[in-house]
């Protein structure tokens, strides 16, 4: 059985949290896409850990892997083996394997995607981890890997290739090229290379080849339907595929192998950074939805804006996903809030939309059409079943599968494994 996991908005929807709660009936988990941009929290009796490259299953027993589509940090990916290690899970090469083609986040790939934001007019709000640098030079071919991190050899030989190209870029910019000749950093991802040596494997292979078995594998997506590369809301996006269909591509296994495609979004919506959010809140209400669900970003901390659900997205991400499951996360946010609104259409140029147009600049002009539900005044966070829920939460949840109309598999009431339950 082969499930892929992705979020259905802008990312944040609660990911980690669902994969570490499915990975008990799974035999392997496999990150896809993305870099240590992403940040997936999993709560487990009360203790948080913060995830940004290991998969969310890191605390179940599953094989894990990071597949080729995702770029590391192997600096990041370092310091959380060791923050696992310290709360006494660790994490060797029986547990998680590296594709030996998973491209490598360099420090003048940070260096030159600060330079770049800084440079410009109008900012995208990148996390400046150089993620996109990264994409870039895998596309262009003068990406470093998994493989050549792992040979001092190697690597040298590919830095004193690349060296040149890399100094004018910099330069370019009005960086600092010397970044490029420095020793300290270059010694350093020399002994991060012989630490994951050990980690190199074939993903693709290991994952057809757990299929054949019978195994069940599930893939993992980090950030969101609406910040992939070519379906988001273009320019303000990551720099990878976000939708399940990546899943495919980036891991090397073919689309007659997926049986299950879940999609997880939140009872209301939230983004970091720019770009348009047609729903969002600035006033008193987005402001309490912000604090009473914690909407501070994992990798960033910054705050993210809030607004309320927004059904045409919802609808688009259906579309591009295929899902054949949702779940929906943090409902017991909405607690105390009267009404709650739903967005079922927008409003363009004095015509009604029920999905969303395709220019980000059109939907940054779209004017919401709201539906109003009962809201609820009691603490979601203790309920254990879907039925002891209030009938407004019900009424709540049975509105947006309708509009949405795909079911919802799971509802989350708070950040713990136990405050999730099928419905």
């Amino acid at each position: 059985m082969f499930t892929i996991i992705t979020g259905s908005q802008f990312g944040d929807e609660g990911k980690g949290k669902i994969v570490d709660l499915m990975t008990k009936d799974y035999d392997m988990i496999v990150r896809f896409q993305g870099g240590d941009n992403a940040g997936h929290t999993v709560v487990v009796n009360g203790k948080k850990y913060k995830l940004h490259l290991t998969p969310s299953g890191v605390l179940q027993d599953a094989r894990l892997l990071i597949g080729p589509g995702t770029v590391v940090n192997p600096q990041t990916l370092s310091q959380e083996f060791d923050m696992l290690s310290d709360n006494g899970i660790n994490v060797d090469e029986h547990k998680l394997g590296i594709d030996a083609k998973t491209s490598i986040i360099m420090p003048y790939h940070v260096e030159l995607d600060g330079l770049r934001e800084s440079a410009r007019t109008d900012k995208i709000g990148t996390t400046k981890r150089g993620i996109g640098y990264a994409y870039i030079d895998k596309v262009a071919r003068d990406e470093i890997q998994m493989a050549d991190l792992a040979s001092e050899e190697q690597l040298r030989n590919r830095l004193n290739e690349i060296r040149p190209m890399k100094e004018a870029q910099i330069k370019e910019l009005n960086g600092n090229p010397s970044i490029m000749k420095d020793e300290t950093w270059i010694k350093t991802y020399c002994d991060l290379g012989r630490r994951f040596a050990p980690y190199i494997t074939d993903v693709s292979f290991e994952v057809n080849n757990a299929l054949d078995k019978g195994k069940k594998i599930l893939a993992e997506g980090a950030q969101g339907t609406y910040l992939d590369v070519i379906h988001g809301t273009s320019k303000f996006v990551t720099s990878s595929s976000c939708i399940a269909g990546s899943a495919c591509a980036n891991l090397g296994v073919g689309p007659t192998r997926v049986d299950q495609v879940i999609g997880i979004v939140k009872a209301y919506i939230t983004r970091v950074g720019e770009g348009p959010l047609p729903t969002e809140l600035k006033d008193s209400t987005g402001d309490l939805i912000r604090q009473a669900g914690g909407e501070f970003g994992t990798t960033t901390g910054r705050p993210r804006r809030c607004g309320w659900f927004d059904l045409p997205l919802a609808k688009k991400a259906v579309a591009l996903n295929g899902y054949t499951d949702l779940v929906l996360t943090k409902m017991d946010v909405l607690s105390s809030i009267h009404p709650i609104r739903i967005c079922v259409a927008y409003e363009l140029d004095g015509k009604k939309l029920d999905y969303p147009p395709e220019s980000t600049s059109d939907l940054a002009r779209c004017i919401p059409v709201y539906k109003d539900m009962a809201g609820w005044d009691e603490d979601l966070t203790g309920i254990r079943n879907v039925n002891d829920l209030p009938d407004e939460a019900l009424a709540y949840i049975e509105k947006l599968r309708s509009l949405i109309n795909v079911p919802f598999k799971y509802i989350s009431v708070g950040p713990d494994r136990e405050q999730t339950f099928t419905n």
